[in-house]
């Protein structure tokens, strides 16, 4: 049996990038900050603040895109990939990143600087699909879809 899970929650260090691919796919790219707390042998309070690249898909990077800023903070649910090339100076590179599969916003109205929002006391979850086997027609439906305006924000 194999397992790669990634849960995380930080704030965004800086906004996200929405791209597309040349087939029309939509994916993000952003980095969130976790901060680690312990106490040091002499009783001293240490903190040390690691920095996750996230990539988002699809649906999933539409939404981030919209909805979050720099300083946001979320919960990000995923797997860790690694990706790797060579540099223009033949040297091997690696760069390991969460493919992001949910999220949950987890600030509240009036916490970002998002003036558009509205209150709500429901926090969304937002889950990305696996990507289907073969690709859907456009006249078929999805009932776990999230649409735009089902956020209640």
């Amino acid at each position: 049996m194999n397992l790669n899970k990634v849960m995380i929650i930080g704030n965004l260090t800086r906004d996200p990038e929405v791209k597309s691919t040349p087939a029309g796919a939509s994916v993000t790219s952003f980095s969130v900050a976790t901060n680690f707390v312990w106490t040091d042998a002499n009783g001293q309070k240490q903190e040390k603040a690691e920095y996750h690249n996230v990539v988002a898909w699809r649906k999933l990077a539409d939404i981030i895109g919209q909805y979050l800023r720099k300083g946001s903070k979320v919960y990000i649910e995923g797997r860790l990939q690694t990706r790797d090339w060579t540099g223009q100076d033949g040297v091997k590179k690696y760069k390991t990143e969460i493919i992001a599969e949910n999220m949950i916003m987890l600030d509240r109205p009036g916490q970002t600087s998002r003036a558009t929002q509205t209150p709500s006391t429901d926090i969304p979850v937002i889950q990305e699909e696996a990507a289907p086997a073969t690709p859907k027609k456009e006249t078929e439906t999805d009932s776990d879809e999230i649409k735009l305006e089902d956020i209640p924000f």
